[in-house]
This record gives C-alpha cells, sequence and structure tokens, in this order.
C-alpha cells in the first residue's frame, strides 16, 4: 500500500485524487492532506479517509478546523506542507495546490526520495533548475500529472531519449477558441469559465481560455523533457482525445489516446511503473467520435502563449514573473477588477519592466515572485 500526502485536497485536482484513493482502498492511503481555508469542502473528505495529518493556511483555520473534533494532527503553513511532503510514512507527494507555494514542499519531497505527483505547473515553471537537478541528484521519479506531459511520459516509457526528433503538446482552445480578438471585448468571468472538455478549477480555466494554461505547460515539458523550446509544438484539437505526441528521428509518431478525464492520469502517476482498472472511465469510442480535428496555434490570436515561449527562451527569472503575473491577473479578473483582456496587458508590462536574473536561487525566485505580484496590483488603480 502507498501511503500519499496530498497538497491541495479541496481543489479540482485533489478532489479527483481523492476519487481514484477511494476507488482503490486496497492499494493508497491518504496519510496527509492539506488546503486552504475551505473546512466545510474538507471535512467530508476528512471523515472519509482519517488522515494521520491535515495541514491548513494559516492559524485561524488551524482553530476552526480544531472545533471540529477531528482526530487528526493540525498543522499550519508551508511549515506544514514540507513536513508531510518529507515524513517517513510518506511515499507519494501528490502536489495538486494552486500557485508557488507548493515549491518547497516539493523540492523537500524530492531530497527525502520521496515518488513525486506533480500536478502543480508553477513548480517547474519558476524553479525548473532546481527541481529536476534534485530529482536527478536524488533518483526520483518526477511523475506528470497533466494529461499533456503524462501522454509524453507515457509515450516515451521504454524509448531511447537521444530519438526524439519533437513533442507535441494539444490544445483544447479553451473557452474563447472561436472567437475573435474584437469578441473578446467585455466577455464575463461566467464566459470564461465555461470550458468546453474538462472540468477544472477556475483558475486553470481562464489559463486555458488565455492558452496561458499550454504556454507554462511548454515550459513544463522544457523541463521534464529536457528537450529545446524549439522541438516543442502546440497544435489545437478541439476533442482533447488525443492528448500528446512525440516524434522520433526516423518520423514515427507516438500518441497517447483517451477520453478528457483527469482521474485517468492521476491514477498512472500513482500506480507507475503498473497500472490498475478503470471502471469510472468512459471507454474510447473513435467510431462514436468518427473525425478529429487539429488546427495551428495563432501566437496572434493568443499572445500569451507567444510569451510563454519568448519567457522560457529567456530563462532565468523571467518564467518566475510570467507565472507571478498571470496568478495575479488572473485573480484581478475573477474578482471583476480587470477585463479579460487586460490580464494578457499586466502580464507584458511585467515581462517588459523585469531585469532577468540568470540562475537564481531559491531565495531569489521568492522575492521576484512577491515583487511581481505586487507590481501588478499597483498597475490596477
Amino acid at each position: 500500500m502507498k501511503h500519499i500526502a496530498l497538497l491541495g485536497s479541496t481543489g479540482s485536482i485533489g478532489i479527483q485524487t481523492t476519487d481514484v484513493i477511494r476507488n482503490h482502498p486496497e492499494e493508497f492511503n491518504l496519510f496527509a492532506m492539506a488546503f486552504g481555508r475551505n473546512v466545510e469542502k474538507a471535512l467530508p473528505l476528512i471523515r472519509e479517509f482519517n488522515p494521520s495529518i491535515i495541514v491548513v493556511q494559516d492559524e485561524e483555520t488551524k482553530t476552526k478546523l480544531s472545533e471540529e473534533n477531528v482526530q487528526a494532527e493540525i498543522l499550519a503553513g508551508s511549515k506544514g506542507m514540507k513536513e508531510i511532503a518529507t515524513h517517513d510514512r510518506v511515499d507519494v507527494l501528490v502536489n495538486a495546490i494552486m500557485g508557488s507555494v507548493g515549491l518547497e514542499a516539493t523540492l523537500g519531497a524530492i531530497e527525502s526520495h520521496k515518488q513525486v505527483a506533480l500536478a502543480n505547473k508553477e513548480t517547474l515553471v519558476t524553479a525548473g533548475h532546481l527541481v529536476m537537478d534534485a530529482a536527478k541528484r536524488n533518483q526520483v521519479d518526477i511523475l506528470p500529472v497533466d494529461s499533456e506531459h503524462s501522454a509524453i511520459y507515457q509515450c516515451l516509457n521504454g524509448e531511447n531519449r537521444k530519438d526524439v526528433n519533437k513533442i507535441t503538446l494539444t490544445a483544447s482552445g479553451g473557452s474563447f477558441r472561436d472567437k475573435t480578438r474584437a469578441d473578446l471585448e467585455g466577455v464575463t468571468v461566467e464566459d470564461a469559465l465555461n470550458h468546453p472538455n474538462w472540468s477544472m478549477g477556475a483558475k486553470i480555466t481562464i489559463d486555458s481560455a488565455t492558452m496561458m494554461n499550454k504556454g507554462l505547460e511548454v515550459i513544463e515539458a522544457h523541463w521534464l523533457f529536457d528537450i529545446s523550446y524549439d522541438d516543442i509544438d502546440v497544435i489545437q484539437h478541439r476533442e482533447s482525445v488525443i492528448h500528446s505526441m512525440v516524434e522520433f528521428k526516423d518520423k514515427s509518431v507516438i500518441a497517447q489516446l483517451g477520453t478528457p478525464d483527469m482521474r485517468v492520469p492521476i491514477q498512472y502517476a500513482l500506480t507507475f511503473p503498473n497500472r490498475l482498472e478503470m471502471q469510472e472511465t468512459k471507454t474510447l469510442n473513435l467510431v462514436e467520435i468518427g473525425k478529429l480535428h487539429f488546427e495551428e496555434m495563432d501566437f496572434d490570436r493568443f499572445p500569451c502563449l507567444r510569451m510563454a515561449y519568448e519567457a522560457g527562451r529567456a530563462g532565468g527569472t523571467m518564467p518566475t514573473v510570467l507565472n507571478a503575473a498571470n496568478e495575479q491577473a488572473v485573480a484581478l479578473f475573477l474578482e471583476g477588477k480587470i477585463s479579460f483582456l487586460t490580464i494578457e496587458a499586466l502580464i507584458e508590462r511585467a515581462l517588459e519592466e523585469h531585469e532577468v536574473v540568470s540562475k537564481p536561487s531559491l531565495d531569489t525566485i521568492v522575492a521576484v515572485d512577491q515583487e511581481t505580484r505586487t507590481r501588478i496590483k499597483s498597475y490596477v488603480k
């Protein structure tokens, strides 16, 4: 049995991870879980899975949860997350927390030789050089939970990495894929949250609409698979059936296909190198689907994708600025303080004003992250 520490347990990926654990009680035990402030959403999970340790965002939430007669040790803050990530009883850390706050816990898990199932893009986007260096040094597998990176990982299983010619990430196009730039004037939060294929959290759904989600995945793929940005393509694929593919030097292509259900890559990351039955997911029926469609990505239509490639190639602290600016701008949009198109404008301004630091330390990354968030807030009067 694998003992799991789950960061971001009340988020979309966290809830779907508990689905996988629930459906395979003989394989997995939720030893520890972390969440922010949503005690009401966490309590049913706590009652069901009875974790030994719970981590919450702050002392106020800790006090609130303590009043619920919970039979577990309760910790607070990033120190608590690092404690469960490095705990002797933990076999697998699932980082499904939103934002860069899970970075230190992930690095701690790697140094403690834990298997890491990574659903948190920001960890590799902001500190890919630190994370992958630590993983290599400690011989730890970073198992991606994103459907696209899980697809690439599966396509590469058993292959010689030197034989890879390029990788292609697929993108659904998000909730506004059929809209022009002019059509995006005045779109609402509700419009942006209406994703055509996937059930995801609010932030990642907005990122899908701006295509920043795919841009962050490009940077993540660069680090995960040690591949040049010139050899990473993105194409629009409306049906989300082909999750991504790899072209080898002999021009053969291997793709991973499946129905759009995040529990599949989550379960693969938890069971690797083995596979378990997945009764809850619909079998892929290509005859029923009939046709698959593919379109070239338009960098003018989706400037966030262009900015991600540029930030990735610049390296250093530039991806940290990209990520932090995006997180803060998306939060402002969800709060109704800026328009949808202003998200892109704020990110571009932050990137233009940043002076890149090469090979930043963890302290530098954290400082640049906070500076960028403050700067984005200052742009909005």
